[in-house]
């Protein structure tokens, strides 16, 4: 018996005493048999338990022991040959390297299992051990419980997955804070105004400081993210780092795209965090030139770095956010000797500050309207409206609370929506042999100084 096999021995064995302890737990004395039953088990699981140390301990000796063989084609024929039973034929085959632990891995092989068994959570444990997925991974399985939304997956386990945001995210990957929700709530004391300070003499009392705070309350806000995954992936049986990379990847795309809308743009109604463009003070949002001179574009952008500058922002960790179109202008404006206007836009940077590119930040948007207003028809787009925005944040004064976990849930008939070409079209899971993932997060956004947020709005650079 190999020690696969010993680890789902034990793990069957461990399901039938979690099973009498859970009946014991619910009130019922346990019988004499089972009392019988209940220490045979001990003793088995005991034993397996030693017996699968014992085989670990061989295979690392095993290991720790190995002489690396000349590679030369005459000494590996050699070994083979002296190695090789008489009548045999030699051969012999290269050391594979072992290959990296995907980050999220265990998330990814735990939604897959959840997913085979339909979320039965006892048979994604057993499917777990029976698909090499790791004991861990089966082990965390029968510890979950269900939530209201869900399974709640293990803190130490969806931690890994939203340390995976942050190079998904624009907002998280320049800089901004992340604070954990206790309880669904955090208040951060910040200051509204700021302080009058003075010398004064040696029996002079100290005056009072007319600093104004204000509070900054950050309030659990539910986010969900649809992923379709295709159901070849969730049957495959085995671990593999492709499929982990690729369900960990969809995972995290979709609830960084999310996020990203409702940190740069959504205005705090409806039960979602108030995004940058709201945040900031009207004096803040300046409106951009056609920047059809390269003066005029220095000029626009010089105004939302001295707007910060202006107000005594800490200046921690300033960054920039644009659209691609936007970008994609910046980087490609030549002087009259054609020689790049920015050329640190191709290490990603900015009069010296880090830029990111979204798409959550739109280019269909009305210039004399205000900035939050879209068009909501092709004709409106067709009038004009195709401009955009460009955030100048001073990302080190934002702050992003989050509960440390997440919750999952799977349906294999639910529809999706998905735009192309400016078109909706409703997609059946079903239809597709894909399983619809929900994946569920809680957090909440905002900044400690509502100075530190510049917007140059209706930007028609590139359009």
């Amino acid at each position: 018996m190999n020690i696969n096999e010993l680890r789902r021995e034990r793990a069957n064995i461990n399901q039938q005493v979690q099973a009498l302890a859970a009946f014991e737990a619910g009130g019922t004395a346990l019988s004499t048999e089972q009392h019988t039953e209940f220490a045979a088990l001990s003793t088995k699981f005991s034993e397996l338990t030693a017996q699968i140390e014992r085989a670990e301990a061989a295979e690392r000796m095993a290991a720790a022991a190995a002489v690396c063989v000349d590679p030369t084609p005459a000494a590996v024929a050699a070994s083979a040959a002296s190695a090789a039973p008489a009548g045999s034929a030699a051969s012999s085959l290269p050391a594979q390297p072992k290959m990296p632990e995907v980050k999220g891995a265990k998330v990814a092989r735990m939604v897959r299992a959840l997913a085979a068994a339909r979320g039965d959570i006892q048979l994604a444990s057993r499917l777990a051990m029976e698909r090499g997925f790791g004991e861990d991974v089966a082990m965390s399985l029968n510890k979950i419980e269900p939530g209201s939304g869900g399974v709640l997956i293990p803190t130490n386990l969806s931690s890994e997955v939203i340390e995976l945001l942050r190079p998904k995210s624009v907002v998280r990957r320049l800089g901004a804070r992340t604070l954990p929700l206790s309880n669904g709530n955090i208040t951060i004391p910040r200051l509204k105004g700021g302080a009058v300070v003075g010398y004064i003499g040696s029996d002079s009392d100290i005056g009072v400081t007319k600093q104004s705070f204000d509070d900054l309350k950050l309030t659990a806000k539910k986010l969900a993210a649809l992923v379709p995954i295709s159901n070849d992936l969730i049957k495959y049986a085995g671990v593999n780092p492709n499929i982990d990379q690729i369900v960990v990847g969809d995972l995290t795309s979709a609830i960084g795209a999310r996020e990203d809308k409702a940190f740069i743009r959504d205005d705090g109604q409806a039960n979602t965090p108030m995004g940058l463009l709201h945040w900031a003070i009207a004096a803040n949002k300046i409106a951009a030139s056609d920047g059809s001179t390269i003066q005029l574009v220095e000029t626009d952008l010089n105004k939302a770095i001295l707007a910060l500058e202006g107000a005594d922002a800490n200046m921690i960790s300033p960054g920039w956010i644009m659209a691609p179109r936007v970008f994609r202008f910046l980087s490609s404006m030549r002087d009259g000797n054609g020689n790049k206007v920015y050329p640190e836009l191709d290490s990603g940077m900015l009069k010296g500050y880090p830029v990111g590119r979204t798409t959550q930040v739109p280019i269909n948007l009305v210039a004399d309207k205000p900035p939050s207003e879209k068009p909501s028809n092709k004709a409106a787009s067709d009038s004009g409206a195709n401009a955009s925005e460009i955030y100048f944040v001073d990302f080190g004064d934002v702050f992003i609370g989050e509960e440390e976990t997440l919750e999952i849930d799977y349906s294999k008939e639910a529809t999706y929506s998905i735009t192309r070409n400016d078109k909706t079209e409703t997609v059946s899971a079903f239809q597709r042999d894909q399983t619809l993932i929900r994946v569920i997060a809680k957090n909440d956004f905002g900044p400690r100084h509502v100075e530190s947020i510049a917007v140059l709005t209706g930007v028609k650079w590139g359009g």
